[in-house]
């Protein structure tokens, strides 16, 4: 495997690696997700199956005690009809008819639904829950709800609600009996309302075993977390896996031979070339190599031939540096030979070389005779420019004092006028602030206005309202009066009852005391009603005549607060006009400031000047001399007859040097 893959290119090489991890890492998360989605679905599935068993063992409680809440109801209802009042009331034998039919629907739903329940909800043997009842087997603390439940359906089903049915049954076909009697029905209404007890309290035990079951299966245990935690560690482990081998196989096939590569150039840079390095497959880390090779090689050949050429080239500098030293002592009338060998060209180089700097020497000498007679110009011009800035000395420094002398008088001006611009600041600002005083006593005088509007409007929607509370009022007495009258008329009717309506009668006097309490507070309330629409009245004509002083103190603020704005705008005039003869006394004596100023610099520039001209001439002075040290050194250089034809000249100007004036300033 090693070789087959040294032998593809690196690009085709990592691509496929890294291709493959990514394939099994992607597969690892996939299959990962795939367990971890089905467990989450048996999951939810078992929460769902626990949940619909709650609520249907739930409704069949509420089913129950409907029921059994009928059965009495009828027993109730037969009872009272054999009342001579009552005897032949066509609603009540309609109404009995409709709880029988309840009671006969309701049976026969709840016993579907147990037999249902019993064979989709029973946790022990219903194949609907193996879920659920694996969840609940993998926790003991969870184990009594199988039993429990089981236990309770089996007495349900089996014993409990068999007899309940029956008794039921028995109490509904007494009460068809023409020739009832209350002793015998009573009692077995009695024997079913103790049946009914118990099929009760073993129907709560499943109702409590579905609630519990909901609970724990709402909660992950660990036979749900483990497999998922396994299959996790398992696409870590197979990812780390894949990981480790491709990098095996990167170390093996491109950091091993890289580091060959490193330690070769490391021992090349240590002058070492007589090492070669050997790398396996066809890939480019192998063309490196020997490409590497192949250079050392070169490397090696080149220095052997450049060792030989120095050889033959420090020979030649030699002879070279022989025939041209006199060059360094001034003699230019040196001449290198010039051969065919790669130093012919360097001493053609050299013989030219000395040939311009032949001219160069002559262009030097004759600047320096112009230099000379230009410094000696200069000197004379420089002596004349020193006597005319004395002369511009003395005018500048009497115009100086007289435009100080102005400027003072202008400091003066400009401070007065600044204090009286202060003085004018502080009245517009004193103003500004009773103007803005003025403006925020205008905008609260409108809130004011407004809220009182607002107060008057919101107290005659109060007052509507309070008419709607008194209606109401007295719709709520006549209830109350019409509720007393049912109450009588109840308790006469219960009264006509007997023994059977004492309980009826007991219910009529409490309605018709409600009632009557009813009465009395709504009396109250419709007197406390009564009293708030006048108490409103009084507000609201208070609140209309607070509105019209409110507008009325508007338009005074209104009208103050426009006699402000005309103060303050002549104040304003008045401090722009104060604020521009600053400005203009300001400028003036800037104006003033600055020309003595300059006139000042100019005094002082022309000093400067002055002093600069003499310093100026004495440098002149300098490079006369200099220039005739020049001429003297010029001669140091050997030229040919036909190019010296400067000496003369020469010894012409060191002459007139010799005459050269001295003047001092």
């Amino acid at each position: 495997m090693f070789t087959f893959i040294r032998n593809l290119r690196i690009f085709p090489r990592l691509f496929i690696l890294f291709t493959v991890m990514a394939v099994i890492a992607v597969l690892s998360m996939v299959l990962l997700g795939s367990f971890y989605l089905q467990a989450e679905q048996t999951h939810a599935q078992a929460v769902k199956t626990s949940f619909e068993a709650q609520q249907i063992a739930t409704t069949q409680q509420i089913n129950l005690q409907r029921m059994n809440a009928l059965l009495q109801a009828r027993f109730a209802q037969i009872f009272a009809s054999n009342n001579d009042l009552l005897q032949g009331d066509p609603s009540l034998a309609a109404s009995g008819a409709l709880i029988e039919k309840d009671i006969v629907a309701r049976e026969t739903d709840f016993n579907q639904t147990l037999q249902n329940y019993n064979t989709t909800y029973k946790i022990a043997s219903s194949p609907n829950m193996s879920v659920v009842h694996n969840i609940l087997a993998s926790d003991d603390a969870n184990a009594p709800l199988i039993t429990g439940q089981q236990a309770a359906l089996d007495n349900v089903t089996k014993t409990q609600w068999n007899a309940y049915k029956q008794l039921q049954d028995q109490v509904l076909t007494q009460l068809h009996n023409p020739d009832l009697q209350y002793q015998p029905a009573y009692a077995t209404l009695f024997q079913a309302n103790l049946k009914f007890q118990t099929l009760q309290q073993s129907w709560q035990t499943v109702v409590g075993a579905a609630t519990t079951v909901g609970q724990a299966v709402t909660a992950l245990n660990n036979s749900e977390i483990m497999p998922v935690q396994i299959a996790t560690v398992l696409a870590i482990l197979l990812i780390i896996a894949v990981i480790g081998f491709t990098a095996a196989l990167v170390n093996a096939t491109i950091s091993r031979p890289l580091r060959q590569l490193a330690t070769l150039t490391t021992k090349i840079a240590q002058g070492d070339t007589s090492q070669r390095v050997h790398v396996e497959g066809r890939d480019e880390i192998q063309m490196v190599a020997l490409s590497m090779n192949n250079m050392l090689n070169s490397i090696v050949q080149l220095i052997r031939e450049a060792e030989m050429r120095h050889t033959t080239l420090q020979m030649q500098v030699e002879r070279l540096i022989g025939e041209v030293s006199g060059a360094g002592q001034g003699d230019l009338r040196v001449q290198a030979t010039v051969s065919s060998d790669s130093l012919g060209v360097l001493a053609s180089f050299f013989n030219y070389m000395v040939s311009e700097l032949g001219v160069l020497v002559i262009n030097f000498k004759t600047l320096a005779n112009e230099v000379e007679r230009a410094t000696l110009q200069t000197y004379d011009d420089m002596a004349q420019l020193v006597d005319s800035a004395d002369e511009q000395i003395a005018q500048i420094s009497s115009a100086t004092t007289n435009i100080s002398e102005m400027a003072n008088t202008s400091r003066v001006v400009a401070q007065r006028v600044q204090v009286l611009s202060q003085v004018g600041g502080r009245v517009y600002q004193t103003t500004q602030s009773g103007r803005n005083a003025v403006l925020r006593t205008v905008e609260g005088m409108g809130h004011i206005n407004n809220d009182v509007h607002l107060s008057a409007t919101k107290v005659q929607q109060l007052a509507e309202h309070s008419q709607e509370i008194s209606d109401i009022v007295k719709i709520i007495s006549g209830i109350a009066h019409q509720t007393n009258r049912l109450a009588l008329d109840a308790s006469i009717q219960a009264a006509l009852a007997g023994e059977n309506g004492k309980a009826f009668r007991a219910v009529a006097d409490d309605i018709r005391r409600s009632a009557e309490v009813a009465k009395t507070q709504t009396n109250k309330i419709e007197r406390i009603v009564k009293q708030l629409l006048e108490d409103i009245e009084s507000v609201t004509l208070s609140i209309q005549d607070t509105e019209t002083e409110a507008a009325t103190g508007a338009q005074l603020s209104r009208e103050a607060g426009a006699a402000f704005e005309a103060i303050v705008s002549a104040i304003e005039y008045q401090s722009r006009e104060i604020e521009m003869i600053n400005q203009a006394a300001q400028q003036q004596l800037q104006t003033s400031s600055s020309v003595a100023q300059v006139m000042r610099g100019v005094s002082s520039s022309t000093l400067q000047s002055s002093q600069s001209i003499r310093e100026e001439a004495k440098r002149m002075e300098r490079v006369a001399q200099l220039a005739e040290q020049l001429l003297v050194s010029a001669e140091v250089f050997k030229l040919r007859d036909d190019q010296d034809i400067f000496a003369q000249t020469n010894r012409e100007h060191i002459v007139a040097q010799q005459a050269f004036p001295q003047r001092s300033f």
